[in-house]
């Protein structure tokens, strides 16, 4: 049985969920983001004791169709975004993301804007800039080596929506990180 929960957005949510699922004895075939695999149907009692137990860690078990199928699209986005950046090289998004979840482009597009009240264009500017944010933190790579890596056309394209989405510029979000921890330390 596919289940699908919402807001299962990185690798510690599936150790979450994977512990609740064990809790109430619940074998599990595939944990991925924001869809789980169960070997069996659930009956009533299990998936209200379910529900209650995800709700209670932030996550929610979905039943609507529209909805399930706007959580793949933000979890193909999530996954592209942090782990699988290169395909950006190879890929328009769009065509990527329709070809994971399986339906047409416009049709995502549609109730995504529905259901999220933004497209998924912003979704995935606003995933792109949150993983600038980490790799910034990080000051492993440069901001040209970002823009390489999360594909935009130029350093200065990824300067301007960095600061459109953020209000900083890349430079005075790394200052603030460094005050940041030079505050925790003292």
């Amino acid at each position: 049985m596919n289940l699908y929960i919402k807001n299962m957005v990185c690798d510690r949510c599936k150790i979450v969920v994977i512990d609740i699922f064990k809790q109430i004895n619940i074998s599990l075939i595939s944990v991925g983001l924001g869809e789980v695999v169960t070997q069996e149907d659930l009956n009533e009692e299990q998936e209200v004791t379910l529900s209650v137990l995800l709700q209670q860690v932030g996550f929610e078990l979905l039943s609507d169709k529209r909805i399930q199928t706007v959580e793949k699209v933000k979890t193909t986005i999530i996954e592209l975004v942090n782990e699988h950046p290169e395909i950006l090289r190879k890929y328009n998004p769009s065509v990527y993301i329709s070809e994971k979840v399986g339906r047409e482009y416009k049709y995502l597009t549609t109730i995504f804007s529905e259901i999220e009240g933004n497209t998924i264009e912003h979704f995935l500017i606003y995933q792109k800039i949150e993983k600038v944010k980490e790799l910034l933190i990080n000051n492993e790579l440069s901001l040209s080596q970002i823009s390489d890596v999360l594909q935009y056309s130029s350093v200065q394209h990824l300067s301007m929506q960095f600061k459109k989405i953020t209000g900083f510029t890349t430079t005075h979000f790394k200052e603030l990180q460094k005050n940041t921890y030079r505050n925790i330390l003292n």
